[in-house]
C-alpha cells in the first residue's frame, strides 16, 4: 500500500521497473502501428488485468491477495508490453481505488507487471512446445504466473523488513506462507477463468493468433475438430 516501503526499495524498484515498461512501450508502439487489428486484444488483455486484479482480500499487513490477470496478456503480447498494461492500471487503481499506491508503484510492476508475465509466457512457451493440450497449458501459465507474483511480493516484503531473529529468510517465509493461503485457491481459479476467457478468443480471433504467432494453425484447426 501507499507509503508501506522504506525510500531506499521504493527507488529500487522503479529503477529496475522502468527501462522492462519503457521496452514495453516501446514494442506496444510498434505494433499498434504495424497491426491495427490487435486493438481490441489489447483491450480485452488490459480489462482482464484491471477487473482480476480488482478484486482484493486482506492477506499481509500492509499488503493483499487478488488474482492478476496478466497471464492472458503475457501470452498473447508478451511481458514486456504485459508490464505496460499492468503499470496502466496499478497507477488508475492507486489514484481512484486507493489500491496499491504510487510510491510502491516500482515494486508492485515489478511483482504483478514483471516477474508474473515473465513466468506465465515461459510456462506457455514451454507447455506449447511440448505439444500440450491449449486449454491446460493457459491454465498453468496463468496460474503460475499469479503465484511468482506473490513469491515476488514476499521477497520485496522480507528485504524491506527482515526479522529480527533470522532475517530475510524469516521473514520471507513468514510472508509467503501468510500469502499462499489466500493466493494458492486465488491462482487456480484465475488459471480457470484465464482459460475460458482464452478459449473465446480463439473461437473469436484465432486468425489474429495465428498471424501473431502466438498458436500454430494446426492447433486451432485441431480444436475444432478439423484436419491439419
Amino acid at each position: 500500500m501507499e507509503g508501506f516501503l522504506p525510500a531506499i526499495w521504493c527507488i529500487v524498484w522503479f529503477a529496475i521497473s522502468i527501462p522492462v515498461v519503457a521496452l514495453g512501450v516501446y514494442k506496444l508502439n510498434k505494433l499498434v502501428k504495424e497491426k491495427r487489428e490487435i486493438l481490441p486484444l489489447l483491450a480485452v488483455a488490459g480489462a482482464f488485468v484491471f477487473v482480476l486484479s480488482s478484486l482484493k482480500m486482506p492477506s499481509v499487513t500492509g499488503s493483499c491477495s487478488h488474482p492478476t490477470g496478466t497471464g492472458i496478456g503475457a501470452i498473447m503480447f508478451g511481458p514486456a508490453i504485459t508490464a505496460v498494461l499492468s503499470t496502466i492500471v496499478l497507477i488508475y487503481q492507486a489514484l481512484f481505488l486507493a489500491h496499491g499506491g504510487l510510491t510502491t508503484l516500482g515494486a508492485n510492476v515489478f511483482s504483478m507487471g514483471i516477474v508474473g508475465p515473465v513466468v506465465a509466457y515461459c510456462v506457455y512457451k514451454a507447455g506449447m512446445k511440448a505439444n500440450l493440450n491449449l486449454y491446460l497449458v493457459v491454465f498453468l501459465a496463468a496460474a503460475f504466473g499469479d503465484w511468482a507474483t506473490y513469491v515476488t511480493t514476499s521477497v520485496e516484503l522480507a528485504l524491506a523488513f527482515p526479522a529480527a531473529s533470522g532475517g530475510f529468510l524469516a521473514s520471507f517465509t513468514k510472508f509467503a506462507t501468510i500469502f499462499a493461503v489466500t493466493q494458492v485457491p486465488l491462482a487456480i481459479m484465475e488459471g480457470a477463468v484465464s482459460a475460458l476467457l482464452f478459449k473465446y478468443v480463439v473461437n473469436v480471433k484465432s486468425d489474429i493468433l495465428v498471424e501473431m504467432k502466438i498458436i500454430e494453425d494446426k492447433v486451432v484447426k485441431k480444436l475444432r475438430g478439423t484436419s491439419a
